[in-house]
């Protein structure tokens, strides 16, 4: 699979070099001025047979409409804020080399708990670079609740209007679990059991990886509210990138399946890095390539110093199908809690809240017509050729590297029994399935 998809890239970037050139070439070469000469001379012959018609021609007007806007969306998660930073200057290492066309990204980052900006990264040809032009600042933004959100997103809409949006979200992450209002705060590293870290964004003296939003409550945002505060903006996102950790999970994917077309994201923890925006960026904008978004992050972490990470792209339109054959299933099968042990995890809690569904539902399901019905579908909603692992993944929270054995591109929490997981029945995935 590696030696494959190292061919891939490799025909790609042929691909592109060749794209560049046919570009430069396209209107310099011989033939294309004696084409423009011809034209220059026969086209005001023809604007004057127009204007001697009863209906005249009018030109149509010039496209000032982008195609897709692409919004950073980096809400306050104190600890990581250097690293938005980078990946920031990642983002504008990328469009100075000019991959923007109709294209516009711009950026919401909160610099502290009260701060934030909303500024567009625009392509300076002449400089062959990429500045920042400042279009709002925030004061104590409510970016945690659906009003809060919304009002951003519209504000994108307002200074960026296109066809198309898509958002990455970069923050700490933990799936679909709710916020927990009773830890404001994450406390230092202890063997006193009242006080030992419960996420791993609490852990010290290990390398750092990435709910969504910060490491207390109240910078932390529920699946739930994003999707209604999307809803709210009368925006349906062509794809959201979490890069977050654990987010590529069914239950966050069914939650805004109405709201995006697609959910780019980690089943697993990701490095503090995040993703590796530089040459990732041009398959993000112009034709979305989701293959090669999985492929460039898939080559960039098996050279990482921790050379650990997973990757999906999740089809939303397809989770629909997909719950009815889960619930067709679950209606005829109940958990052996004796298999949990044998179920491929892709997290570092215990007991473990993240399992590949794929495999859960290959335990589960005896009845091989069925469960192929299910891979079928499954296969549907999350490609093999945009999904991508390393042969490890990395935990913080346990301080190892994990192999892969069983890998689809979604985790399920249904067969866990941590009690962060209990809310798990009140989720829109587990209603629709059980």
């Amino acid at each position: 699979m590696s030696e494959e998809r190292r061919v891939k890239s490799e025909e790609r970037r042929v691909k592109n070099e060749e794209l560049k050139k046919m570009k430069h070439k396209r209107y310099t070469s011989p033939i294309w001025k004696i084409l423009l000469l011809s034209l220059a001379i026969i086209l005001p012959g023809i604007w004057q047979s127009c204007d001697d018609d009863d209906e005249k021609f009018t030109p149509p007007a010039p496209n000032t409409h982008p195609t897709q806007t692409l919004l950073m969306y980096m809400p306050w998660s104190g600890n990581l804020t250097s690293y938005f930073r980078i990946n920031i200057a990642d983002m504008k290492q990328a469009i100075s080399y000019g991959i923007l066309e109709d294209e516009r990204v711009l950026v919401f980052f909160a610099t502290s708990p009260t701060q934030a900006t909303l500024y567009e990264l625009i392509y300076n040809a002449a400089e062959g670079s990429c500045e920042e032009k400042l279009l709002k600042e925030y004061q104590n933004h409510p970016c945690t609740t659906a009003t809060g959100i919304t009002s951003i997103l519209n504000d994108v809409k307002t200074f960026a209007p296109a066809d198309h949006y898509s958002m990455t979200i970069g923050g700490h992450g933990m799936g679909w679990l709710p916020v927990n209002a009773s830890r404001t705060s994450y406390p230092k590293a202890s063997t006193d059991a009242s006080t030992a870290p419960t996420y791993h964004w609490e852990v010290q003296d290990y390398p750092l990886t990435r709910y969504f939003g910060g490491t207390s409550s109240n910078h932390q945002t529920d699946i739930t509210t994003l999707a209604q505060a999307i809803k709210d903006a009368g925006i349906v996102m062509e794809y959201i990138l979490f890069d977050d950790c654990y987010m590529s999970c069914v239950e966050v994917a069914y939650d805004l399946r109405h709201v995006t077309r697609h959910l780019i994201a980690s089943t697993s923890e990701v490095m503090a890095y995040g993703m590796p925006y530089t040459p990732m960026a041009e398959h993000l904008l112009r034709d979305i390539d989701y293959e090669a978004v999985s492929q460039t992050f898939y080559d960039f972490y098996m050279n990482y110093s921790t050379p650990c990470g997973t990757i999906a792209t999740t089809v939303t339109t397809e989770l629909d199908s997909l719950a009815t054959l889960m619930r067709e299933i679950n209606t005829r099968y109940t958990w052996n809690d004796t298999l949990t042990t044998s179920l491929q995890y892709l997290d570092g809690y215990s007991p473990h809240l993240f399992y590949d569904l794929s495999h859960y539902a290959a335990l589960l399901c005896t009845d091989s017509l069925l469960l192929q019905r299910f891979n079928e579908q499954l296969e549907r909603a999350v490609p093999a050729a945009s999904r991508a692992h390393t042969p490890k993944f990395y935990s913080v929270f346990n301080g190892r590297q994990t192999p892969i054995n069983h890998f689809c591109g979604l985790t399920t929490s249904d067969p866990s029994t941590h009690h962060l997981a209990t809310p798990k029945t009140k989720t829109n995935w587990y209603k629709a399935t059980h």
